[in-house]
């Protein structure tokens, strides 16, 4: 008899459990457990038109673009599961996303004005927390990384960040009581462990911190032990509202240094080691985004180089 669906996602998640990362782990295990079961969990193999319209059930719930494909991705992952224990023929979906929600969120940034403000009150209230986010702005650290910085990491003679570590918060969805741990691991790709130049104002900074505290302590929560990201997270949101800045996410400042970067004149390949990217592309694509007064200065080169 095919077993049901549920059955086999269950023997996926088992053989998924031995090799892959916990933080993938559990980001695997969460979209099973919470999107993908609830629908297909008591039934057989599901057809192309139920993946169809399950994704434009998830779309008009309000979930992410992002969330919908990768929860996709794990259905696929069962499948192909199946498929290679036997119990239901190769099955292939070829889905399709609405045109006009694909690139409805793009990447939030923070004009030049909002970044001193938001400098000129951390630098005059120094903490562990305001320090982490100055090197945020000045290096485009991910908030994982940030957490995951200890003071060793920090060479001030080399004058350099190694950036080596992440911090998770990584959910067990697996029983009844949903329970959570902190990790700190390696960052998933090799090319997100790199080293950061230190510019001359920050190094100051850090130096009169750094001579006073132990290198195994972490840089931002000041003690052994790491902040994890979902606090400072909320640290920040709090600033950012006794500022009276516009409520922006964290990963705004990473956006916002590449984007300063490249109007700055600084190399795409340069920015895309910096920020710890496989490939251009993909800081080309997320964080480079021209304003109109790049556009104006492209547009007037163009028109100086063009006699009428």
């Amino acid at each position: 008899m095919t077993p049901i669906f549920k059955e086999v996602a269950i023997l996926w998640k088992d053989q998924k459990r031995q090799y892959v990362r916990p933080s993938t782990y559990a980001t695997y295990t969460q979209l099973c457990n919470s999107l993908i079961l609830p629908v297909f969990g008591d039934g057989p193999l599901p057809d192309e038109a139920a993946v169809q319209s399950f994704v434009t059930d998830l779309l008009g719930l309000g979930y992410a673009v992002k969330t919908v494909k990768d929860t996709v991705l794990v259905l696929k992952m069962i499948v192909r599961h199946g498929e290679k224990l036997g119990v239901w023929p190769a099955k292939r979906f070829t889905i399709h996303y609405p045109s006009n929600i694909e690139n409805s969120k793009q990447v939030q940034s923070f004009q030049p004005y909002h970044i001193s403000k938001l400098l000129k009150y951390i630098t005059s209230n120094p903490n562990p927390r305001n320090i982490g986010l100055v090197i945020c702005i000045f290096s485009g650290l991910r908030i994982g990384e940030i957490c995951g910085l200890q003071w060793r990491d920090v060479d001030l003679r080399e004058g350099v960040l190694r950036v080596n570590k992440t911090v998770q918060r990584i959910y067990l969805a697996d029983g009844a009581n949903r329970q959570y741990y902190v990790s700190v691991d390696r960052p998933k790709t090799n090319s997100s462990i790199r080293e950061i130049p230190i510019p001359a104002n920050l190094k100051v900074m850090l130096k009169s911190y750094k001579r006073t505290i132990q290198q195994d302590y972490f840089v931002i929560s000041g003690k052994a032990s790491p902040l994890e990201p979902r606090t400072y997270r909320a640290y920040f949101y709090r600033l950012l509202k006794m500022l009276s800045l516009p409520k922006t996410r964290f990963h705004a400042l990473r956006h916002s240094f590449a984007t300063r970067c490249i109007e700055s004149k600084c190399d795409y390949k340069t920015v895309s080691a910096i920020l710890g990217h496989s490939s251009i592309a993909t800081t080309l694509n997320l964080y480079v985004h021209p304003g109109l007064s790049q556009k104006r200065k492209c547009i007037e080169r163009l028109a100086k180089s063009i006699h009428l």
